[in-house]
């Protein structure tokens, strides 16, 4: 199987190393790429946002499957323009992944499907903020409608800074606050049958102890040694499938990754957001974990015979994640410095530690920051200590100037 897949950043450089990983995997691609992939996949260039040019590339390359990593390319429909070349496409169609490119709509589909989430209100004026803000309360919770890179929600016991926000964003929801720490589970769907992965925790605030502003995420770790054992099946009950169905039933069927950000409050589950994709930087565990090759899970998916697939397999090994961002991020981050020690952690940390690029490009022989997110250090270990050690140890050895990360990454979890 020739496999192309659509993006530039850490999480795509996972599902790169899974799928160059994969015996069925004969040829595998990626565009743009980043300096990273470009060890285990041929780079080509593409206006990702562009459906009819990522079409035109993967007939070119007679790609026999192609993964589209980031949103917003699904929202623009880039995979409908795929299949509309006959290719096979993992992601959803431009109507399906409105359930990240809208909160009002995902709101909209959770309520058709009596899925449990928080009470919201979508608003477009000052007043209907106003009234909303003051229906809930603090803390206030207030989300841009739209895509935001992940850093579109605040969180604030600030009426002020909410109300700010509230009006930057144009059309946004304001919901009310869930208690509880807070779970991501993807799921593999055709659009009728739903395969769920393992759970995993991100970490999204800057800072340690969850201080600071919000980011895309600055780290995650799998498994959830806390968590009910049945949560998956919960979750697939009660959030998952029901989803998929209703999407089916309005007839936009989800053929692609569903992902459920959610709450684990004192009343049950709730869901705070759904994405369309795999989510960054949970990916990066979740396949660390994964034993099943994935390029034939995608192409069923994709082909429409997720009933064929058996159960996932799974490493009983724990993965932990730590972001290293540029300087200034989640704010304008300063890019163009060189990172050095990548060939250190190849030559003393594999096979059980691991960098994946995020923000990164070749220029010459070094390689330098090109975004906020920089690096993903990866790690496994027999337990969630372990993989958290070997993940430090790595990240040790990576020099790039005025980088910062977060050290507690799993601490609390590794502890239990």
């Amino acid at each position: 199987m020739k496999v192309l897949v659509i993006g530039g950043g850490a999480r795509e450089h996972a599902l790169c190393r899974s799928l160059s990983l994969d015996p069925e995997v004969t040829s595998l691609y990626c565009a743009p790429g980043n300096a990273g992939i470009a060890e285990v996949a041929e780079l080509h260039a593409v206006d990702a946002m562009d459906g009819a040019d990522v079409a035109r590339l993967a007939v070119r390359l007679g790609a026999g499957l192609v993964v589209v990593g980031p949103e917003a390319p699904l929202v623009a429909g880039v995979a409908d323009a795929v299949r509309g070349a006959g290719i096979p496409c993992f992601g959803p169609s431009r109507e399906a992944a409105q359930l990240e490119g809208s909160k009002a709509f995902a709101k909209d589909v959770m309520a058709g499907a009596n899925v449990p989430t928080a009470r919201a209100y979508v608003c477009t004026t000052p007043a209907e903020i106003d009234a909303a803000l003051d229906a809930f309360g603090a803390p206030y919770v207030v989300k841009d409608d739209g895509l935001a890179a992940g850093k579109g929600v605040v969180v604030t016991e600030d009426i002020a800074a909410a109300r700010a926000h509230a009006l930057a964003c144009g059309r946004v929801v304001i919901e009310e606050f869930l208690d509880g720490p807070e779970v991501s589970l993807f799921a593999i769907s055709d659009g009728v049958t739903v395969l769920p992965l393992q759970p995993a925790q991100d970490f999204k605030r800057a800072l340690d102890g969850d201080e600071g502003p919000n980011t895309g995420g600055m780290g995650a770790y799998s498994p959830l040694p806390w968590a009910d054992p049945k949560l998956v099946d919960e979750v697939m009950q009660t959030v998952l499938q029901p989803t998929v169905d209703e999407l089916r039933r309005r007839g936009t069927p989800f053929a692609g990754l569903l992902y459920a950000g959610l709450a684990i409050t004192s009343r049950g589950v709730r869901v705070i957001e759904f994405n369309a994709r795999f989510g960054d930087p949970e990916t990066q565990v979740v396949l660390a974990r994964l034993k099943t090759p994935l390029a034939g899970v995608l192409l069923n998916a994709a082909n429409g015979t997720l009933d064929t697939v058996p159960a996932l397999n799974w490493r009983d090994e724990a993965a932990v994640t730590v972001v290293i961002a540029s300087h200034n991020y989640p704010d304008t981050p300063r890019t163009g410095d060189p990172i050095d020690g990548l060939d250190e952690v190849a030559a003393q940390d594999a096979p059980h530690a691991y960098v994946l690029h995020a923000g990164t490009r070749q220029e010459g022989d070094a390689v330098v920051s090109a975004g906020g997110r920089v690096l993903s250090v990866t790690a496994t270990g027999a337990d969630l200590s372990e993989a958290r050690e070997r993940a430090y140890t790595a990240l040790g050895r990576v020099r790039l100037d005025g980088a910062q990360h977060r050290t507690d990454i799993a601490a609390k979890a590794a502890a239990i």
